[in-house]
This record gives C-alpha cells, sequence and structure tokens, in this order.
C-alpha cells in the first residue's frame, strides 16, 4: 500500500515537472516571435484624421483634366463633403504641371445634396469663364471630383442660390469638350 501511495506520488511529481517545463517553455517560445516595432515617424493626430481624395485639375500641355489625390479632413468630410470637395478643387492643384480651371476669386457658398444630385451655389465669379472649354472643364472637374460618392448621380451650379442660364443646368455625366 505505502509502495502504491509513493508510486503514485513519484508519478505526480513528475508530470508535474513535464507540465511545469512544457508551459515554461512555450512561453519563451512565444516571447522570441515577437519584437517591438519602432514607427520612423509618429503619425499626428491631424494626420490619423485625413483620407485621400481624388480631385480633377486641366493639364494644359492636351486641354484633358488629370486627377491628383489630396488628402482632406476626415471631419470636414463628415459636415459636409460636397462642400470640402469643391472648395479642395477650388484652391488648386497642388501639381505645378496642371491648372486650376475655375475662374480667379470663385467661391463655394453651400452644397447640398437633394435626390442624388448636389446643388453647389457660387458666388458668381464662376461665370467669368472666358469661353465654353473653360466652362466644360469646370463641369467636368466637378462631376469627376463629386460623382466618386456614390450617392451622387449629378451636379447643378447655382449662382448665389439662383439658377444661372450660362452654366445652371443639371449635369449628370462627362461632356466632350466643343
Amino acid at each position: 500500500m505505502k509502495k502504491r501511495f509513493f508510486l503514485i506520488l513519484l508519478i505526480l511529481i513528475i508530470i508535474g515537472i513535464f507540465i511545469y517545463f512544457l508551459f515554461n517553455n512555450i512561453s519563451i517560445i512565444k516571447n522570441k516571435n515577437y519584437s517591438d516595432y519602432t514607427p520612423e515617424q509618429e503619425i499626428s493626430d491631424l494626420q490619423s484624421n485625413e483620407t485621400t481624395i481624388t480631385l480633377y485639375f486641366l493639364n494644359p500641355e492636351n486641354n484633358q483634366l488629370k486627377s491628383e489625390g489630396r488628402n482632406i479632413s476626415t471631419i470636414d468630410l463628415l459636415k459636409n463633403p460636397y462642400k470640402a470637395i469643391t472648395e479642395k478643387l477650388l484652391e488648386g492643384p497642388s501639381d505645378e504641371k496642371l491648372k486650376n480651371v475655375f475662374p480667379e476669386n470663385t467661391k463655394i457658398i453651400d452644397a447640398k445634396l437633394s435626390n442624388g444630385c448636389i446643388l453647389l451655389n457660387f458666388s458668381e465669379e464662376i461665370l467669368n469663364f472666358k469661353d465654353d472649354i473653360q466652362k466644360y472643364n469646370i463641369i467636368n472637374s466637378l462631376l469627376n471630383s463629386l460623382t466618386q460618392l456614390t450617392e451622387v448621380n449629378s451636379i447643378k451650379i447655382l449662382i448665389n442660390n439662383e439658377p444661372n442660364d450660362k452654366i445652371s443646368q443639371e449635369y449628370t455625366s462627362i461632356t466632350e469638350n466643343p
């Protein structure tokens, strides 16, 4: 009986030691697989609150619109994405080879979505386009940039909250240059 008790005790001690080394060894192996990551540059709060959008500006070499990626605040996009994107267009391109299609001093007063159409309310300076080519480039720049948003199907341009015969119809597709 005593021999049996010591044999069972010895087996339990051996199993306990085995389990101890097994789990101790596993934790050592786990720790070897991890390494600390040190970023080369810390991400600022501003950077973590930005997203990239695509805007369209004039390439003067071929008189065609060309895309340009631009960072924009997600906070601005949440407030009024249509106005925020249009304001970025009005700021002009960051690429020196591209040109802004909008007449100088053009301002966006408001932008709102109604049944898939964005009503863009501009200052009267937008009417200072020099010809139909510039007018079509303005329209296509707005269309290409804003219809990336899934809820947007078309745009309508207002001047000081009023329609204007020169530019106020509803535009739904990219129009070819005349």
